[in-house]
């Protein structure tokens, strides 16, 4: 284990941009791969062979240093930088899940990111009572001493943060930071970068989709100590945060609403559900303050120094564990004990079939055949 504050050296962060945006690398396999060679520059020159073995022709696209570069002088003409999993202003307990993103691309504060926060989302299509409801949470919370981090939507966001921005507030986009979305919350985007931070995990230039926005609510949620859920339809991207939150170990809160009223629908399913029930902040305040009092950990995950690539596993031991993959998600352990081989050998093969396209991660750690 290592402190935060390990700063990595420019070389290291641009070779961390190239992995990360490297095709078929995602949070979780950016993480193996610097577990298993110790480093993202050992990892970018493995990368070609893993994918070979996993089944594929073509090596996976690799950005290279120039297009890094790029995007970093991109990211700094914004008045953005990038901020690693090791770095000191990294949020705290973002850095806690098991798909962290390893850079984030960050307009704003440095004190904002360390802040203890307090998410609140909710229907775009907001009543004024939603609204008003989520502003008078967003303003007792930030006198309080939390920062409110939401998604920048239309409703029930918008709201938490023009009512915190006094106090502080961080927006997480669906895209790039070059790409704010929706167009009409520009100015509101402009003063959430200046009183706190918009962060990104997507390349600077990145058109968000509709399958960006669940990926963009787990980091809402993982920034959070808890979530408050206002004005949720069923089937809302509210309670896919809501979902995340119970997946990260987060406190859930909804605000109940007339049941009348479909926007209300969902939040009033998590209160049937367990979910705290909140009429003020203080009803948040009083549950979160031993979680404040606690504080989040000091230490991270640092790999040990790797002085030699790991070998490539035979390929019995890969026919073994290949024919035990499926649809069925499976978890690594039993990979390890079904097919006789050691976890180093079933780590290999996973990032070799990930890296080649074939293979699908899932919470918990589980891993199935695409």
């Amino acid at each position: 284990m290592t402190r935060r504050g390990a700063r990595l050296t420019d070389a290291q962060r641009l070779d961390w941009l190239r992995l990360i945006r490297t095709e078929n690398v995602g949070p979780r396999t950016f993480r193996a791969l610097i577990n298993q060679f110790g480093g993202a520059a050992a990892a970018l020159e493995a990368l070609p062979g893993l994918a070979r073995r996993g089944g594929r022709h073509a090596a996976p696209r690799i950005p290279s240093l120039r297009e890094a570069e790029e995007e970093w002088h991109a990211l700094a003409d914004l008045g953005g930088r990038f901020v690693a999993t090791t770095d000191p202003d990294y949020p705290p307990e973002l850095r806690g899940i098991e798909d962290a993103p390893p850079l984030l691309a960050v307009r704003g504060t440095e004190t904002a990111l360390a802040a203890p926060k307090v998410a609140i989302v909710g229907a775009r299509n907001a009543s004024a009572a939603g609204r008003t409801m989520a502003g008078r949470l967003a303003r007792d919370l930030g006198a309080a001493g939390y920062v409110v981090v939401s998604g920048l939507a239309r409703g029930i966001d918008a709201a938490a943060h023009g009512a915190s921005l006094p106090t502080g507030t961080i927006g997480v986009f669906a895209g790039g930071l070059a790409r704010p979305y929706p167009p009409e919350n520009l100015p509101l985007i402009e003063e959430v970068a200046q009183s706190g931070a918009v962060v990104s995990e997507m390349p600077i230039a990145w058109e968000p989709r509709a399958r960006d926005f669940p990926r963009r609510n787990r980091l809402v949620s993982g920034m959070a100590l808890a979530v408050i859920v206002v004005e949720a339809a069923e089937r809302s991207g509210s309670l896919i945060t809501a979902r995340f939150a119970g997946e990260q170990g987060r406190e859930v809160f909804a605000v109940p609403g007339s049941p009348l009223d479909p926007r209300a629908g969902g939040s009033n399913r998590l209160l049937k559900d367990g979910a705290g029930l909140v009429t003020e902040a203080a009803d948040v305040i009083e549950a979160l303050a031993p979680l404040r009092a606690r504080g989040p950990s000091d230490e991270v995950e640092a790999p040990p120094p790797r002085l030699d690539p790991p070998a490539a596993p035979p390929d019995t031991v890969r026919g073994r564990v290949v024919e035990l993959l499926g649809p069925v998600p499976t978890f690594p352990d039993d990979l390890v004990r079904l097919a006789r081989c050691t976890a180093a050998e079933v780590q290999i093969i996973l990032l070799e079939l990930e890296l080649a396209g074939r293979l699908e991660r899932h919470s918990g750690g589980a891993v199935s055949l695409r």
